[in-house]
Order: C-alpha cells, then structure tokens, then sequence
C-alpha cells in the first residue's frame, strides 16, 4: 500500500493495537478492500451485517455432515462471513455511516453464527454416539460460555480504546449512560435491542470491581483529560495481556481449533475447549486484568 493508503487503512481500524496477527494479516486487509469498492455504492455497513449473518448460518448446517467437501465449504462459509463482519465496520469508519443500532447488530452476528454451529456439532455427535443427548447439555454450556467470554473480551478491548483518545474510545460508556439513551428512545426493534444491551454491559461492570473502581479515581481526577503517561502505561499492560490471553477468546482464537475438530472429526474436542479451556484463560484474563487496573487506584 502507498503511504496515503496505509493512512486511510489505519483509519478503517478501531485501532491497530486492539487487532490480533490474523486479523491484521488477512482479514482486514480484505476487508479494508471490500470496503473501498463499496464505499459509494450506497450499500450501508447494517446491510453488510445482515448479509453476513445469512452467510455465518450456512456453517452450522454444512458442520452438521460428517463429509470433508461440506465441511471445507462450512469452513469458507465462516471465513466470509467473518470478513464481512470486518468489511461492516470498516466501511463504517470510512463513510462515517455509524449507530449504536448497527453495532449491536455487529456483536449479535456472531452470536447466531456460533449458536447455530453449537447446535448442528451436537446432533452430528449425537448421531454418531447413540443418541447420546448430553451433547446438547454441552453445546448449551459452550453457547453460554462462548457469550461471557466474548462479552468480556469485548470490554477491555473497548476499554483498551478509551485509553488511546477519545475518539476512539467513543464506544465505552457504562451501564448509567445506556439506561439513560434506552429510556430516551421510542418503542421499537432498536429499543429491544438496547435492553438487551445493557444487561449486556451491567455484566461487564459487576464483574470488573476494580475496573471500575479505577475508572472512578481517575474520572475524579481528571475527568476525561487523563494524562498521557496514565493512557500509555496502561494501554501497554493491556496490550501485553491481549496478545497473550486476550486475543485466544477472539474469533480467530476459537475457530482455529473448530475447524481443526471438524476436520478430524473430533468435534467432541471443540466444546471441551470451549467449556474447560476458553473458561480457564477468561479466568486467569481477568484475575490478571483486575490486578492491572488495582495497580492504577493504588497509585
């Protein structure tokens, strides 16, 4: 890319530090291109979503045989769906075309890619394995552990932003802010949406109290003016942790597992690392994240 491009690219990011190696390698730089052709086509990022909820879908019916050619075509299926999950975004950014709405849809795509994928993984076992029905039991546990985890990973990563600008931190608001804009607007499928938000977010506050506790201090502080030598430091031991515990409850972190079960036709696998692995890294994420954040109220 020319020095312009690399510039306008960088803009279609949230931000370079909160993208993983893949996502920097591939996904966005396809999606980055996709989103240039369709920049003024008229074509808005909550239409890209839709479309890539419609193609997610097919993955699960697709893992559902225990056939290698439908198989690599559910895998293909996921892979596109993900790259139009970047191309909504970063056409977002490039147009200025944003919502609230459009994000919350953004994170709900995922959720029907995978609760769809959960469920045709059970009946596949639960064909070969006699009508073994406990595998619906596991594709329910790694369903709900695959939302806390994701909601998580969502959060000190919007939080990651919120410590490089204001700007790119626009996103972070907590659960007081979003009950205020839910009550503000009118009946309708944005306002379900919303509700569903914010139990979304008074999650994510209720299980980071000293996360909050440190936003507190240093709104008290500073308001919204935190020194930059505050923003670096903590973006730094937020970035370490990302890289190694973080970015594993990503998208990529899962499916490169999932589609190494699929595969090798050891599916049973991937729900125990959705429901035992995944869970032990959030663990060990936010104990280590709790810890960070304490180190900034001490101070």
């Amino acid at each position: 890319m020319s020095a312009i491009s690399d510039k306008e690219y960088e803009s279609s990011l949230k931000s370079i530090e909160t993208e993983n190696y893949i996502d920097r390698w591939f996904y966005r730089p396809v999606g980055f291109r996709i989103a240039k052709l369709l920049r003024n086509t008229g074509i808005t990022p909550n239409m890209v979503t839709i479309i890539s909820i419609f193609v997610g879908v097919a993955t699960g019916p697709l893992f559902y045989y225990n056939n290698i050619y439908l198989t690599l075509l559910g895998i293909l299926c996921l892979i596109i769906a993900n790259i139009l999950d970047c191309v909504d975004g970063q056409l977002a950014r490039l147009t200025g075309i944003k919502s609230k709405i459009g994000r919350i849809l953004d994170g709900l795509a995922g959720d029907i890619w995978f609760a769809l994928i959960y469920i045709s993984l059970a009946l596949r076992l639960n064909n070969v394995y006699d009508d073994t029905w406990l595998f619906f039991i596991f594709a329910v546990l790694s369903g709900l552990s695959h939302l806390i985890q994701a909601n998580i990973t969502d959060y000190y990563k919007t939080l990651h932003l919120y410590f490089v600008s204001k700007g790119k931190g626009s996103e972070f608001q907590n659960f007081d802010e979003i009950r205020t804009q839910y009550r503000n607007m009118k009946p309708g499928v944005g306002k379900v949406l919303y509700f569903f938000y914010m139990g979304y977010t008074s999650i994510q506050e209720a299980v980071t109290p000293k996360l909050q506790l440190m936003l507190k201090n240093l709104r008290a502080k500073y308001g919204d003016d935190i020194p930059e030598d505050i923003r670096i430091d903590f973006r730094r031991q937020s970035g370490r942790l990302m890289k190694r515990f973080i970015d594993l409850m990503t998208f990529n972190g899962r499916t490169i597992i999932l589609f190494i079960t699929v595969l090798t036709d050891c599916a049973w696998f991937y729900f125990f690392f959705e429901i035992v692995v995944l869970n032990i890294i959030l663990l060990i994420s936010m104990h280590k994240h709790e810890n960070i954040c304490a180190s900034f109220v001490e101070r």
